[in-house]
């Protein structure tokens, strides 16, 4: 993936669609898919199972006993036959109730790129999947913002499509993407700003994952 082309579709990381598998009532063995159409603060539109889009308002329900517990313009977390999880833009989660994620379904956009929330360190960010990056990598001034301490770690460089770049290799406490958690990531640190968080290789190789036409499909590995 070139860095140009990431660069060009940044703006799509705004918008997204997610669906979240949520079982349905206590003892259905099926799951529903509910589909997060909007965020605001306080209110989200969900749509499920296909179904007419359903503005909803904290504490409220949808008419499948979907319950909004809170919402901001990142995410929203959702409760249903006990279960709380959390719902963000542009990603999949496939879960049964009472289980935690087993596989994440990313959603492309127009351009083919695999946009997405996450979280490093527990602090969101927002990312993109990158399998042409040997490791996660960030701008220095979203690191400073994620409280790590770059330049703690070794220095380096590395060969970007601007030729050479100085870097800070470093690892990370954890990575966290629809709910599936790693922890001790290794990453790199660049000098210059990044417009977003790079998913690389040092996230990726530790999980299967495959695409199925414009989803890429993730699973933890261990």
């Amino acid at each position: 993936m070139r860095r140009e082309d990431w660069m060009d579709g940044r703006k799509a990381a705004a918008v997204g669609v997610l669906a979240v598998a949520a079982g349905l009532a206590a003892g259905a063995s099926h799951a529903a898919d509910v589909a997060v159409a909007g965020l605001f603060a306080g209110r989200a539109v969900l749509v499920v199972d296909g179904g007419a889009p359903q503005t909803v308002k904290v504490g409220a329900r949808t008419r499948e006993g979907i319950v909004l517990k809170a919402a901001t313009s990142e995410a929203a977390t959702l409760e249903h036959d006990g279960r709380v999880f959390v719902a963000r833009l542009g990603e999949q989660v496939a879960s049964s109730s009472g289980t935690a994620a087993s596989e994440i379904s990313l959603q492309a956009d127009g351009g083919g790129h695999f946009f997405t929330g996450a979280r490093i360190n527990g602090v969101a960010v927002n990312a993109l999947v990158d399998t042409g990056a040997t490791l996660v990598a960030m701008g220095r001034n979203e690191a400073v913002r994620l409280g790590i301490d770059y330049r703690a770690g070794t220095r380096g460089q590395s060969a970007t499509a601007n030729g050479l770049a100085t870097i800070w290799k470093v690892r990370l406490d954890a990575v966290e993407l629809g709910g599936v958690r790693l922890l001790g990531v290794d990453a790199a640190v660049h000098e210059t700003d990044l417009p977003v968080v790079l998913l690389g290789m040092s996230f990726l190789n530790r999980m299967d994952w495959r695409r199925e036409g414009d989803r890429l499909l993730l699973k933890k590995r261990y």
